[in-house]
């Protein structure tokens, strides 16, 4: 089960106590009703816990570790852990004489300690077989165990206390033992099978040119335990050049579960179907696609508790049957499958589809399950210590706009008099805790003009901490039936959390702290995180090594920097394999989408070269605006003026369903003989990257601008703090992000070996050196247009490509 069991050798299956205690002796429902614990307080917990144990005195033995064997019929169970404390008192005499000793377990909680009732089950379950070890290892007749919780907030502490003799103890944990079993005794034989076939796997296709050499390299990367950023253009088969080296270290017991990454739905679909191709091949490996609770839940109104659900009621007792029922009959644990099983036992198919990744050789899933502070995968992650894991990052270039809104952290004032209002009748403390912030804040408000920055908001924290803290009580304390806006309540409780948490754990740079007027007046209080690079080496550290890849990773150093990426770390750009001379790359000399230039005579030249791309051969054409503005500008000129009845126009909208899309798409791959398609996309969107039109389902991408990011307040603070650390702040806010679209955009065309193609970028900003060095190799080779020259280079190169 994850990290907390491993194959060391042939004979072994180890497990952590943590681990174990948490897998078998969970019981009752599932229920979104109570707040569950903090997945940020470990930082804090920690320095609580080493101060704890400075104070403790010279009997009091911090942090150690413990380990027993248990044989079996052909493996050595290993169950280890780390016992926060052990009290004795050492004479001299040795630990064979030792007497009165008792294991401490330090829990940290933001919850009232005065007003608990007893230790929570599962924590003190582990510091139960952390006293068996210890008796056992040492003969004790008899042996105590404390469990000492702490406030986060105001550090009081409360102690509860247990003594057991040896027979006790033993006769406890020999009866988790037995319920554990089956479960080591399955992953042994599993273990064997799977390293065995994925050594013997041969790699599936003939090699493409340069594709052994980047399958060695990610190798080569698992093995140093180092990081790789690699540029692989389309077509190079960059999913299975990094998945069947991966696999092989798997084998030779490098990693022991891989996470391949992605941020969207179709790559992760590519993910599956490559390790399907290697099941074909005869590999055995375990999978699991985890899909968002939100696509899985079977309600229609998702509501996860005993009351809404009644798969949520006595989920728990059912979900380890239902985990061991779809773990000894398949090996693909996908939606449909984990639905179905679902379905059998009456248990959450979202929770079983996480509880199936503890026994999957690789987990497929959203860069979330790793990176994300409130949904990372805390059975895997929640551990200071590393795990024998290897992170695959598809389409990296996105890992750095989605971690930064990850890191960052959202307030308004008016919220905090919302919160107020809903418990002033059932909490006074709280209810004035959560005025004070809002005085805090109304002075905020009343010196921000439109945004100002702040330097230290040091007291509105203080503030800030005690309302969480009388909130977490309170939300503790409170019955539904008494209290009818717990769900309002919760939801302001975990934006509050994650301010105060991403507050305490920020970098000195890394952040931005601003007020902003809304324009409906309200007072917005954000944290923007510019720099995620932080936050993602410390997500990284629980792998053995990261692949990030994608089709654009250019300029390599500003994704190294941004993603965690350090000096000595890999850098590889992957040879393309398509003829360049089927791709036709076009720069035009005398338009841009600059906003000094955006009127409507401008918009009548762009219209006027998408309709001269389009006379020269009839296809489907896909063009991208920096903006759905933009777009609707462009669209209306060139409605009036150039349709006629062999061309069709789609247009983007704003929000689009699933079916909306998928028909989006679909009209491109209908075959239409003699007619045109035209495509009006926004760049950056759904359909500017992770679509695969190959052949002549798309002959041609227009790109209309540099792709740069709207110019706002925020921008301009991203700007300004990348200039204060001496990078270029123009480059890291603006360029790089735009020329990332662009290149996405661009890439939609030319998928195969066959396709051929045209590429024309409708901004003379294009010809500047500034992007020039951030072409990538391939498009080395370009013509400058004009309006007037437009539509015979482009009969040229078709009357080329074709014979070539």
């Amino acid at each position: 089960m994850s990290e907390a069991l491993q194959v060391a050798n042939r004979g072994e299956i180890r497990v952590s106590v943590r681990h174990l205690v948490e897998f078998i002796l969970r019981s009752g429902d599932i229920d979104n009703r109570k707040k569950g614990s903090d997945p940020e307080t470990m930082q804090e917990g920690a320095r609580i816990h080493r101060l704890i144990q400075s104070k403790a005195g010279p009997d009091y033995h911090a942090e150690v570790p413990l380990k027993q064997s248990f044989p079996r019929e052909g493996f050595d169970i290993i169950i280890e852990g780390r016992a926060d404390g052990i009290i004795y008192r050492d004479d001299g005499a040795g630990l064979e004489a030792l007497q009165d000793v008792t294991i401490d377990e330090i829990k940290s909680t933001w919850q009232d300690v005065d007003k608990m009732k007893g230790p929570v089950p599962v924590h003190l379950a582990q510091a139960r077989c952390y006293a068996c070890f210890f008796a056992m290892q040492h003969e004790l007749p008899d042996i105590r165990v404390r469990m000492t919780y702490v406030n986060l907030f105001n550090q009081q502490i409360r102690y509860f206390h247990e003594s057991y003799t040896f027979s006790e103890i033993r006769a406890w944990f020999q009866e988790l033992l037995q319920s554990y079993e089956r479960w080591a005794a399955f992953q042994f034989s599993w273990l064997y099978v799977r390293d065995r076939t994925a050594a013997e796997i041969p790699f599936p296709f003939a090699y493409r040119e340069g594709q052994k050499e980047l399958v060695s390299q990610v190798y080569r990367t698992i093995y140093h335990e180092r990081k790789l950023f690699l540029e692989a253009p389309t077509g190079v088969g960059k999913t299975i050049s990094v998945v069947f080296p991966s696999v092989k270290a798997v084998a030779a017991g490098r990693i022991g579960k891989l996470f391949y990454l992605t941020a969207k739905t179709i790559t992760r679909t590519v993910a599956a179907e490559c390790f399907g191709l290697l099941r074909g091949q005869g590999l055995r490996f375990k999978t699991v696609t985890i899909t968002a609770k939100e696509k899985i839940c079977p309600l229609e109104d998702m509501d996860c508790n005993p009351v809404a659900c009644p798969r949520a009621k006595g989920h728990f007792e059912r979900i380890n049957d239902a985990i061991y029922d779809l773990l000894t009959s398949l090996d693909n644990f996908d939606r449909d499958t984990i639905e179905q099983y679902a379905q059998k036992h009456q248990v959450c198919p979202f929770e079983l589809g996480l509880d199936m990744s503890l026994f999957s050789d690789a987990v497929i899933c959203d860069y979330n399950y790793v990176f994300d502070p409130n949904a990372y995968l805390r059975r895997f992650f929640s551990d200071n210590s590393q795990g024998r894991y290897v992170f695959l990052v598809d389409e990296a270039h996105n890992l750095v706009e989605r971690a930064m809104d990850m890191y960052s952290a959202v307030l308004y004032k008016e919220d905090f008099l919302t919160a107020k209002n809903l418990v002033k009748e059932y909490d006074n403390r709280l209810s004035r805790a959560l005025s004070t912030c809002n005085r805090k804040l109304l002075l905020i408000k009343r010196e921000t003009e439109s945004c100002t920055v702040h330097e230290d908001i040091s007291d509105l924290i203080m503030a800030m901490n005690r309302a969480y803290s009388r909130m977490d009580d309170f939300l503790e304390e409170e019955r539904e039936d008494r209290f009818a806006h717990r769900t309002e309540l919760l939801e302001f409780f975990f934006k509050l959390r994650h301010f105060i948490n991403m507050y305490d754990n920020r970098g000195k740079d890394d952040y931005v702290i601003y007020s902003e007027l809304k324009t409906d007046g309200r007072l917005m209080l954000k944290l923007l995180c510019t720099d995620p690079s932080g936050n993602l080496k410390q997500r990284l550290l629980k792998s053995v090594s990261t692949i990030f890849f994608s089709a654009t990773l250019l300029p390599v150093r500003y994704y190294r920097d941004m993603l965690g990426g350090e000096t000595e770390d890999y850098a590889v750009y992957a040879k393309s394999v398509f003829d360049a001379r089927k791709r036709g790359l076009f720069i035009a000399s005398d338009v841009s989408s600059k906003y000094t230039r955006r009127n409507e005579l401008e918009y009548q030249r762009i219209a006027a070269y998408i309709a001269a791309v389009v006379r020269q051969r009839a296809g489907n054409y896909m063009v991208f605006f920096p903006s759905h503005s933009f777009l609707s500008a462009v669209y209306e000129s060139y409605q009036g003026t150039y349709t006629d009845e062999r061309t069709e126009i789609l247009c983007q909208k704003g929000a689009m369903t699933e079916e909306e899309r998928e028909s989006f798409l679909q009209r491109f791959m209908d075959d239409r003989p003699g007619s045109s398609l035209v495509g009006f996309c926004v760049m950056g969107g759904i359909f500017a990257e992770g679509i695969d039109l190959k052949n002549e389902a798309l002959i041609g991408a227009v790109i209309v601008g540099t792709g740069l990011p709207m110019v706002c307040h925020e921008r301009e603070l991203m700007k300004k703090s990348y200039d204060d650390r001496g990078l270029n702040g123009f480059d890291y806010a603006y360029r790089y992000p735009g020329m990332n679209k662009v290149l996405q955009a661009a890439g939609r065309v030319i998928r195969t070996a066959d396709d051929i193609g045209i590429v024309a970028l409708l901004d003379e900003r294009f010809l500047s050196g500034a992007y020039q060095k951030l072409f990538p190799r391939e498009w080395s080779r370009y013509e400058i247009l004009s309006l007037d020259t437009m539509e015979d280079k482009i009969n040229e190169f078709w009357e080329f490509a074709e014979q070539v």
